[in-house]
């Protein structure tokens, strides 16, 4: 195989087959994938959860991480938050000719090592090139599918006096990414805190009716997401700033660049909405594992301001948190 991606091995023939045989099988190879049908067939389930993402950030290697982590990463995550065990991914793949193959073996061999830690298998796939000029390297799409095992998590189910939780610290990986981007203009110590969440939901799981809802804040980052969730509910969300855990490094690039964490995007950050009764039990969760171990409670769900999210500052005083408007960030993912 060449040492670069050309137009010919998108054309179906021997060379679209030689990239399948000598890079994609080998680094993801599996009984299923290895049919090379159309359309793979796999054990049914009795519901299902089912999620799609595509990836388009550029830089496509950046601190922590880079397309194809995000790519399995991403998706992985949507299941595991709407409640379900991920088991079986799809990958299609758009490469711009002249796309070095060092790089695609990088990417595939990422995908690979998050595919084998969360315990899924890419069974199908497609892989198309197209002329130079014409795409930023590659672009990545994932379908996912998984056993639901935990139902009901909706804004739907908030209530007045719930807990809002995070993982970790917010906005590494949007900031990673435009440091990345701008590093011939910006120098800063961040990584992306792109990881899978499948161990922190599984923590919760047993929480039952009293896990009410999680979402990973990608794009819109923390405050989008609360927007989201409070959208036409009779309940508001009320943060304390002091509590929302910020990275030194991110709050300095934050200062620097006029930005607010809060919309940074996240990549391996769960939040979530439990009662409050099981908060504690929830925080001692996600702190158990390294991933969860800077857990946070940050918020309470309340009533005065229906459909509202609101900032408790620093300085005593109260501040309305609205959707992230127009585009604060290069692409993140």
């Amino acid at each position: 195989m060449e040492s670069v991606i050309t137009l010919d091995y998108g054309s179906g023939g021997g060379k679209t087959a030689s990239l399948i045989e000598q890079k994609i099988l080998p680094a993801l190879g599996n009984p299923v994938l290895n049919q090379l049908t159309d359309g793979a067939v796999i054990d049914g389930f009795d519901r299902l959860v089912f999620s799609t993402d595509s990836f388009v950030v550029w830089p496509c290697f950046f601190p922590g991480g880079d397309i194809g982590k995000l790519s399995v990463c991403g998706t992985v995550n949507d299941i595991c938050v709407s409640g379900g065990k991920p088991a079986y991914l799809s990958l299609g793949m758009i490469l711009e000719e002249g796309f070095p193959a060092e790089s695609l073996e990088r990417i595939l061999e990422s995908i690979h090592r998050m595919a084998e830690e969360t315990g899924v298998s890419v069974v199908t796939g497609d892989t198309k090139v197209v002329e130079k000029g014409k795409g930023d390297g590659i672009y990545i799409n994932t379908s996912g599918i998984g056993q639901l095992v935990c139902p009901g998590l909706t804004p739907a189910a908030i209530r007045p006096g719930d807990r809002i939780l995070v993982s970790g610290p917010v906005g590494d990986h949007g900031i990673a990414v435009m440091l990345s981007r701008y590093s011939e203009l910006l120098q800063g110590d961040v990584r992306s805190d792109c990881a899978p969440l499948h161990r922190l939901c599984s923590a919760l799981y047993p929480l039952g009716e009293k896990l009410r809802v999680m979402r990973d804040p990608t794009r819109g980052g923390l405050a989008t997401t609360l927007c989201e969730f409070m959208d036409a509910s009779p309940c508001d969300a009320v943060l304390d700033e002091g509590a929302v855990p910020v990275s030194p490094a991110v709050s300095a690039a934050c200062d620097l660049l006029g930005l607010d964490p809060l919309y940074a995007a996240c990549e391996g950050r769960l939040l979530a909405v439990v009662a409050p009764d099981a908060a504690e039990e929830a925080l001692s969760r996600m702190r158990s594992l390294p991933e969860g171990e800077q857990a946070a409670v940050i918020g309470e769900i309340g009533t005065d301001h229906p459909g509202k999210v609101l900032m408790r500052t620093s300085v005593g005083g109260t501040r309305v948190i609205t959707r992230l408007s127009g585009a604060q960030l290069p692409r993140i993912c």
